[in-house]
């Protein structure tokens, strides 16, 4: 049975790409090529051809050649003094520069071939509690960044996407990433998702979140999952499906523009809102032992809702009309 094609890709670091380091090794080998053969193009007449006697300009390319890489036929020999004397003190260094390079362009490919297996494996070992993202389109790209602003590390959010360019931009801004897709086991298993605290399914079709959700929760069924639905119908399969929390884009814009035809200054603010890093926010926190028996109306910041036992209680519901320990709150504050 054919498998799925995982490829697991690191954030770059500070060291040179492979290929430009071969390429500029390459080209000192080439430099020296040109240059041992122009000294012999300069002095060919102190050079001897066992088969016509002469030493051509082509001659003295192929001299060169067999010459800097060590074959040495003996066809052709320098016969004068200075001409033994350059071949000793300067092209004897060329020829073992030139295999330097020559070993070393080999070198430098392997190792950077198990440079990049042990930061694999180093990566592999370390890394728990982290948040995974299905799908690096605009919902994608919108919540990782959100993720960061909240104070997740990059180094602690895996992006997952079928498409080579979206995980190759992902690895560019300096995140994991893994190219495969998101409704096998192998991604999943490759994103190290038995480790992960949370899951982010962004993706572009809702059937395919559906399956990942599936996914996911068969993998791990701790694990805290987030999804985004495009049509209000699916979000209810998405939830039995095991995702703890459901977004609708299509039925959210919906709302936003029917209260736009009426109040758009009501539409800046949820926009705001929903905007991290400018204006208003949305903060969460969890009740100080001073705080508990307070009711939401009480604090200092518009108290939006409360969290118990990891339900969402809307303000002014009396279940939540006193804090206990434990509560968390979710407030608006200025950014």
């Amino acid at each position: 049975m054919h498998q799925p094609d995982v490829r697991t890709r690191l954030p770059r670091g500070r060291s040179t790409s492979p290929l430009r380091a071969i390429a500029r090794r390459l080209g000192i080998a080439l430099a020296l090529v040109l240059v041992a053969w122009g000294m012999v193009v300069f002095e060919r007449g102190d050079y001897s051809d066992s088969l016509d006697g002469e030493v051509s300009v082509l001659d003295a390319l192929y001299y060169t050649t067999v010459t800097l890489t060590t074959t040495g036929y003996g066809d052709i020999v320098p016969v004068t003094t200075s001409a033994r004397l350059l071949n000793t003190f300067v092209v004897t260094p060329m020829r073992i520069l030139f295999v330097i390079v020559l070993v070393g362009t080999t070198i430098q490919a392997l190792t950077e071939r198990s440079r990049t297996e042990i930061r694999l494996a180093r990566w592999r070992s370390r890394m728990r509690e982290h948040v995974i993202v299905l799908g690096y389109g605009t919902k994608g790209r919108s919540a990782v960044r959100q993720l960061c602003m909240h104070g997740h590390p990059k180094g602690r959010v895996v992006v997952v996407d079928s498409d080579p360019r979206a995980t190759a931009d992902a690895a560019q801004e300096g995140y994991v990433s893994v190219t495969g897709d998101a409704t096998r086991s192998a991604t999943f298993r490759a994103a190290l998702i038995d480790r992960a605290a949370r899951v982010v399914v962004a993706l572009d079709r809702d059937d395919a979140a559906i399956l990942a959700t599936l996914a996911v929760r068969r993998l791990n069924p701790r694990v805290t999952v987030v999804a985004a639905a495009r049509e209000a119908e699916h979000a209810e399969l998405l939830r039995e499906s095991g995702a703890s929390s459901v977004v609708v884009s299509s039925e959210t814009a919906g709302r936003l523009l029917g209260m736009a035809t009426d109040s758009p200054a009501a539409v800046d603010v949820v926009e705001d809102l929903v905007s991290f890093g400018t204006g208003l926010d949305l903060a969460e926190r969890e009740v100080h032992a001073g705080e508990v028996g307070r009711s939401p109306e009480s604090f200092d910041v518009p108290v939006l809702a409360v969290v118990r036992d990891g339900r969402p209680y809307r303000y002014g519901d009396p279940d939540v009309a006193t804090l206990r320990a434990g509560d968390r709150l979710l407030y608006v504050v200025a950014g």
